[in-house]
């Protein structure tokens, strides 16, 4: 009797050849670093080298989120990754009233190039890659980070590193929006012009699956919603014109790693195939780095528990070993604490350790994958792409990933597919250790990190000297020629890098975007 995947797809007892009758290897799968990309985006792949160890940190103070980066490195991280603050996330600065209670508590507190300053203080910008998981404000954090840099010596072409960017993902499963939809896309397509001429290394977006996954949406659901928003992005600089070959190669991805490793496998070998096919097929990109959907990977946060937290190891490595075998180009490893609170050193300190266990005593790094012409992966990767597909066409019949947004139908789906897991592991059906099954009577001690309070009065403070010393008249007139670019068709970044430079902060240039954009306001279409 089949069992079935996180997507709903049946998964036989046993896979012989009749699995795969009819199925062409060459055009299922072809060459490493060959079209379609099944097999991974490079020939050699981890033969070469390992893919790149991020760990997501930041909290509190730039001063204390430096302090943990530092010790990252020292402790073998080869590439930093940047959260915010929720304040941070919706463009308002930490003394503002909406911020109350907020600031430093997700993620870093950055108010100003100042704060941006000492995050990375010490920490050479022109050799580290930086990932930032910031969407709505994402041009802001970037300019602040080349400000940073110059002030190193550090040229913008050689910065090296990923902002997230994708504001559609938020308006579908997490709400960090400011502006609404259009205005939203014209921003992302005026960072790809921008870091085309001014920072062409960086890779411009990180399209985001794992927010919807977070949500509740399966495999199949989480790569056709985000290549369906992968679309839009491009079909935005397109009409914005640009040529498909000048920004595609710097677009990137960002997915989710769950426990169900076959699946995982699978899902990941498929987006590969259908981006490729879409970006040659329906957009004509000849360049290869067009083609190839290169990604970022996450352990599942939602599947961290509470109970018994120290089985999160278990799971966390479960779903790493997912990842590298479905060819991801970077990783990070939740820590097993994460559904407690903030990360304590110690933990995220074995998080890394664990993508070193992989990449150094394993033998996963011998060969590129291992799973090509398995009859179980090859199959499920057949049928997770064609579910995908489906769902991809479901958003164009509406209009596209935005026509689809505004109508709720991501969302939607995304929620069904949550309540649907909820009930099965309410019932038994869905086994969670240590909560459903194999529970203990008393969980053992355990002190979580804590962010102190007064980060907040201190950012206000460090807000008020800001003010009180910085050139008034000139951070005026940087507001006011940023809100004129924003009213015609100019591209915003170069005004808003000037409003930074003369030490405007992140809510005022926010607000001054929304006094000519607008904010969204969602309306329930279901």
């Amino acid at each position: 009797m089949a069992r079935y995947s996180e997507s709903g797809l049946p998964i036989e007892p046993v896979y012989g050849p009749e699995a795969l009758a009819g199925w062409d290897p060459g055009t299922g799968l072809g060459e490493p670093g060959a079209f379609p990309y099944t097999r991974g985006v490079y020939p050699t792949m981890y033969t070469g080298r390992a893919w790149t160890m991020r760990q997501y940190a930041g909290f509190g103070t730039a001063r204390e989120s430096n302090a943990r980066y530092r010790r990252l490195i020292e402790h073998g991280t080869t590439g930093l990754s940047v959260a915010f603050d929720l304040p941070t996330q919706m463009g308002h600065d930490s003394d503002t009233p909406i911020a109350a209670g907020e600031v430093g508590k997700v993620g870093v507190a950055i108010d100003s190039v100042e704060d941006m300053e000492v995050l990375f203080g010490g920490i050479p910008l022109g050799t580290v890659s930086t990932s930032m998981t910031i969407n709505a404000p994402a041009a802001l954090l970037l300019l602040m980070y080349q400000l940073v840099g110059e002030e190193q010596g550090v040229k913008g072409h050689q910065l090296n590193g990923t902002v997230q960017n994708d504001v559609l993902k938020e308006y579908i499963a997490r709400g960090t929006y400011i502006y609404p939809p259009q205005p939203s896309l014209r921003l992302t397509a005026d960072v790809f012009r921008y870091c085309r001429a001014e920072i062409p290394r960086w890779n411009t977006i990180s399209i985001s699956g794992y927010h919807m996954a977070e949500a509740g949406a399966s495999p199949a659901q989480e790569i056709a919603f985000t290549l369906a928003n992968g679309i839009a992005y491009v079909r935005t600089a397109l009409a914005a014109g640009m040529d498909v070959d000048d920004f595609a190669p710097r677009l990137s991805f960002f997915f989710v790693a769950r426990t169900t490793l076959l699946e995982e496998v699978a899902k990941f070998r498929a987006a590969r195939r259908i981006w490729a096919r879409v970006m040659r097929d329906e957009f004509g990109a000849r360049n290869p780095k067009s083609q190839m959907l290169r990604f970022h990977t996450q352990t599942a946060g939602v599947a961290l528990t509470a109970q018994q937290p120290e089985v999160n190891l278990a799971r966390v490595t479960v779903q790493a070993l997912a990842a590298v075998l479905g060819g991801t180009q970077s990783l990070h490893t939740n820590s097993f604490d994460e559904a407690i609170a903030l990360p304590t050193e110690k933990a995220a300190r074995l998080a890394l350790r664990t993508q070193q266990v992989l990449a150094h005593e394993t033998d996963v790094t011998a060969t590129v994958d291992p799973f090509a012409g398995s009859y179980a992966v090859e199959s499920l990767t057949d049928a997770v792409e064609d579910a995908a597909r489906a769902l991809m066409g479901r958003v164009e019949d509406m209009g596209g990933a935005v026509a689809a947004i505004e109508r709720g139908f991501q969302k939607d789906e995304i929620e069904r597919n949550a309540y649907r897991i909820a009930r099965e592991t309410d019932a038994g059906a869905r086994v969670v250790v240590g909560v459903n099954r194999f529970r203990t009577e008393e969980e053992e001690p355990y002190e979580p990190l804590r962010v102190d309070p007064a980060i907040e009065a201190q950012q206000a403070e460090r807000l008020a000297r800001l003010r009180a010393r910085r050139n008034g008249r000139a951070v005026t007139a940087a507001l006011g020629a940023l809100r004129k670019a924003a009213e015609g068709p100019d591209n915003v970044l170069y005004p808003m890098r000037e409003a930074l430079r003369s030490r405007a902060t992140l809510g005022e240039v926010s607000d001054a975007l929304r006094e000519v954009w607008g904010t969204y306001v969602p309306t329930d279409a279901f």
